[in-house]
């Protein structure tokens, strides 16, 4: 019998609005090599979420409106996603997602809104002004350089406990100040990249799908199986 990922994809229907499902496209690219099947649920306004069911989630990106119309729902989930992830929980958020995770966020005319509060970053809002173009950076821990575009006016700022998940070698990252860029926290990444991250990052898609079956079935050896796929850009 093959083995099977199961990823909820976080109001899928909503936040996906440069493409974020890419990121499973990807996934889903690099586990059919090893014979491993990846299905995907979108998980949205009034769906009952149970995480036990899921070993992968994916929150996309979304515009101000979007963000605001699923904020409530969102911290209805709260405790669901803060038992998923203080248990090591697999995920990967990106942009609108990657905010809301967080204590808050401010839109573009000024109103704050309460995020899931689940991480303890927090993004305020620059006026008259957004970080866009190409941006590269590089892993800390990995050493790994990551290729990204980044559009996004909100600017983020890490709190106790979270790691960035690559320093700024050229663009401007989460605020344009410190050099950071995205977060990492237990198993959950988040970034501004878009692309999408894991489509043009094959060396982060493979670390992701490490995490997920090491976390999955720990008794394999997934290292030793995965490093040697290549790290396709798309």
């Amino acid at each position: 019998m093959s083995l099977t990922i199961q990823i909820a994809h976080l109001y899928g229907n909503i936040m996906n609005t440069y493409g974020d499902y890419g990121n499973i496209v990807a996934l889903r690219y690099y586990a059919k090599m090893l014979g491993i099947v990846v299905n995907d649920k979108v998980v949205s306004l009034g769906d009952p979420l149970v995480a036990d069911e899921y070993d992968f989630m994916l929150f996309g990106g979304g515009q101000d409106f979007e963000e605001k119309v699923l904020a409530p729902d969102f911290r209805q989930k709260a405790s669901i996603m803060q038992e998923y992830i203080e248990n090591g929980g697999p995920m990967l958020a990106v942009c609108g997602g990657y905010q809301m995770l967080g204590q808050y966020f401010v839109m573009s005319n000024g109103e704050k809104i309460s995020g899931l509060g689940v991480l303890p970053h927090y993004t305020v809002n620059q006026a008259n002004s957004r970080f866009i173009g190409n941006i590269t950076i590089k892993n800390a821990k990995t050493q790994e350089i990551y290729h990204g575009f980044e559009n996004h006016q909100g600017r983020t700022f890490l709190g106790t406990g979270e790691q960035p998940l690559g320093e700024v070698i050229s663009g401007h990252g989460n605020n344009g100040e410190d050099q950071s860029e995205g977060v990492i926290y237990q198993n959950v990444f988040g970034t501004y990249f878009h692309g999408p991250i894991l489509t043009r990052n094959g060396n982060l898609a493979k670390r992701l799908l490490k995490i997920i079956l090491n976390r999955k079935l720990p008794e394999k050896n997934w290292d030793t199986l995965i490093d040697p796929l290549p790290a396709e850009s798309f």
